[in-house]
């Protein structure tokens, strides 16, 4: 997935390492205020998991998350994000029980 600039591999473990170094300098600046909000530890990992969430919670449709996680069946996604595809439904539920309120009024 990662290359060298002149197109070798890099070795796995040289990227997680750098999200770490990435996270610390933010944390910690050498010239300039700390943050107001520090940027807690995370994994290369992590990232893939924050991708996926925030396009399942921004409506994009399952498969088409899927297919960019590249899982070969939208179940796999559907399994692993079962707790955001929850909050979707129940925020389509509360959309609906207040348009049906305001539709009564």
């Amino acid at each position: 997935m990662f290359t060298t600039g002149w197109g070798e591999p890099i070795y796995p473990d040289t990227v997680t390492t750098l999200v770490g170094k990435l996270i610390n300098a933010y944390n910690t600046p050498r010239n300039g205020p700390k943050p107001s909000k520090p940027l807690p530890h995370a994994r290369l990992h992590d990232l893939r998991h924050i991708h996926a969430t925030t396009l399942l919670l921004a409506g994009v449709p399952v498969h088409v998350v899927a297919a960019r996680l590249g899982h070969a069946d939208p179940a796999i996604t559907l399994r692993v994000y079962a707790h955001v595809i929850n909050e979707q439904m129940a925020t389509a539920a509360d959309i609906f029980a207040t348009a049906i309120k305001e539709a009564a009024a």
